[in-house]
C-alpha cells in the first residue's frame, strides 16, 4: 500500500441543517466532517464498514480534541486531512485539519482511537494484514513535519502574583 502524506478527504458541503442560530456552522458538524474524513482514512487502512461487519473489529474514539480557527458557513467546500502521528498495538494517534477548498484552515482536531473487538467489546490488537497497512501509513506520515497544534492541552493561563 502506498500512503498519501497526509490523506486527504474527498470534497464536503457545509449543510444547511448545519447552521446555527449565530449564522455558522455548529460546533458539532465538525466533528461530523472530521469523522468522515476519519471513516474515508480506515477504509484505505481496511478498517471500513465490512471490517466491523465481517471481521468484528472497529475503530472506537476514546478522546478528541478540536479546535475552532476560522468559521465555516452554508455552502462552504472543505476537505479534511488525516495524519497518522503514532501507533501502538492498539491505538492510533491521529491529527486532522479542516480546511476550505481556498487553502485557509477552519479547525483541527487530535484524536485518540481504540481499535475495538466488537465481541466484548474490549480494546484488541490490530490483526496482522491491518497492520501492515497502518504501519504503512506511518511510515508516509512520518515524513511529514508533527503538526504545530498536536499535543496542545486546555487550560486558562495564570499570571504569576
Amino acid at each position: 500500500m502506498t500512503a498519501a502524506a497526509p490523506f486527504v478527504s474527498s470534497v464536503m458541503e457545509v449543510d444547511k441543517a448545519w447552521i446555527d442560530y449565530n449564522g455558522h456552522m455548529n460546533m458539532a458538524y465538525y466533528n461530523v466532517l472530521f469523522d468522515r474524513c476519519g471513516d474515508e482514512a480506515f477504509a484505505v487502512l481496511g478498517m471500513g464498514p465490512d471490517y466491523a461487519r465481517t471481521r468484528r473489529l472497529t475503530i472506537y474514539t476514546a478522546e478528541i480534541h478540536v479546535c475552532y480557527v476560522r468559521e465555516l458557513h452554508l455552502g462552504d467546500r472543505v476537505a479534511c486531512s488525516f495524519q497518522l502521528v503514532d501507533r501502538d498495538a492498539k491505538r492510533l494517534h491521529v491529527y486532522q485539519e479542516l480546511r476550505h477548498v481556498d487553502g485557509w484552515l477552519a479547525a483541527t482536531s487530535e484524536v485518540l482511537s481504540l481499535h475495538i473487538d466488537m465481541s466484548g467489546p474490549k480494546v484488541a490488537p490490530f490483526p496482522d494484514d491491518v497492520r501492515e497497512k497502518v504501519d504503512s501509513m506511518v511510515a508516509a506520515h512520518a515524513t511529514l513535519p508533527r503538526p504545530e497544534r498536536a499535543g496542545r492541552a486546555i487550560a486558562i493561563g495564570r499570571k504569576s502574583a
